[in-house]
């Protein structure tokens, strides 16, 4: 990504001046200086073979394929301690097209309604008692994209296959292999993310431009929301996962994710740009395809991907919601009789224990710190 940009991206900021947002613009120059000399860095020596290394900062944008590996990282080692020894369930909330349109210029509030709505099925169905009758708690992490960069915004959900019962003195076990219908969840689902799309309407928090402009009209919206009401919305689980390390796996693969991985990407040239896509439609090892676009394609599809700023893509619900999740988990493996996998005081390490983060590519041996390097002066975005 950041060849591409350093060759083509001043000239498509250029073609595209006017219509590029503050964070795409950031996101850009952060992935273009990433690891290079702009950030500055450390100069590094390997003592037993005398070896001398410079290693560039890293810029930290999210959005930035070079930096989430690491980040993803400090994130699961966060999340280890609340992994519970139940089975785990992944449900995907998605919305159709004509809602992706809307969320298309209006990213913050369709994709926290997502959230919101999303959130608020899981609960209602898992608190009745027709059901499985106890309050749960889950994680979701929202992804804006499809294989092909297209624009899909769709919500991933981890969740315990149970609960707390409402009075919080037994823990509620789901069915084995079954968590919640999904017919049901759904048309929960597809109701209050309507109820609430109309109202953030109502409130005027939607704005619309270009072959949206019409939308402005409170008829003309009522009637291209009028066929979404009728068709089905998808929202499929997938089958337990086989114990807590394979979700932590899960999680280190969709944390942290970019919409494009340089992995993927196959060449860079005068055709375009070629990277590999999954077909969905095909099984097997035939699912798997290159794709060629334009270069301007390439990036516009890549940008469409940033997230508004501040925005948190990584959420917590239930009983995993930050102020309690403590206090929750603490009951919840006191009713399943397990204890915490915090480690002891042996097995902690203080600041000086910890493994130098550099570490020689020739023999192995930790690296030392000879001289700092300065990041480079930059002027400030226009």
């Amino acid at each position: 990504m950041a060849d591409i940009f350093k060759q083509d991206g001043a000239a498509w900021r250029r073609a595209h001046a006017g219509h590029i947002s503050l964070g795409q613009f950031k996101a850009m120059s952060a992935i273009e200086v990433c690891r290079t000399d702009v950030l500055g860095g450390h100069r590094l020596r390997c003592d037993p073979c005398d070896d001398d290394l410079i290693a560039y900062n890293s810029c930290r944008n999210r959005h930035c394929p070079k930096c989430q590996s690491t980040a993803a990282k400090r994130w699961l080692a966060d999340r280890q301690a609340d992994l519970l020894p139940v089975a785990y369930y992944h449900v995907v909330f998605t919305v159709p097209a004509q809602i992706a349109e809307i969320a298309y210029q209006n990213k913050a509030v369709v994709y926290d309604l997502l959230f919101k709505a999303s959130a608020e099925t899981l609960t209602t169905i898992a608190g009745d008692p027709k059901h499985l009758g106890a309050k749960i708690g889950f994680t979701s992490v929202l992804h804006t994209w499809g294989s092909a960069l297209t624009h899909h915004p769709h919500v991933h959900c981890v969740v315990p296959g149970g609960g707390l019962s409402p009075d919080g003195e037994r823990w509620v076990s789901c069915k084995r292999g079954f968590f919640l219908p999904v017919r049901v969840l759904s048309r929960l689902f597809r109701r209050l993310f309507l109820e609430k799309l109309e109202q953030a309407y109502r409130d005027g928090r939607l704005v619309f431009y270009g072959r949206q402009i019409d939308l402005a009209h409170t008829e003309r919206f009522l009637a291209f929301l009028a066929p979404v009401r009728q068709i089905n919305w998808v929202v499929y689980a997938k089958a337990p996962f086989a114990g807590p390390q394979a979700v932590l796996a899960y999680l280190s693969r969709y944390t942290h994710r970019v919409a494009i991985a340089n992995s993927r990407l196959i060449s860079h040239d005068e055709r375009g740009v070629t990277f590999r896509w999954k077909d969905y439609r095909r099984k097997g090892r035939a699912r798997y395809k290159p794709m060629t676009v334009s270069t301007d394609e390439f990036i516009r599809r890549f940008l469409i991907h940033i997230l508004p700023s501040g925005f948190h893509r990584i959420r917590h619900y239930g009983l995993f919601a930050s102020h309690i999740r403590c206090g929750n988990l603490a009951r919840i493996r006191q009713c399943l009789n397990v204890l915490p996998d915090n480690g002891n005081e042996e097995t902690i390490a203080t600041a000086e224990d910890r493994p130098c983060p550099f570490v020689c590519h020739t023999c192995g041996q930790p690296m030392r710190i000879i001289e700092t390097l300065n990041p480079k002066p930059r002027a400030p975005p226009s």
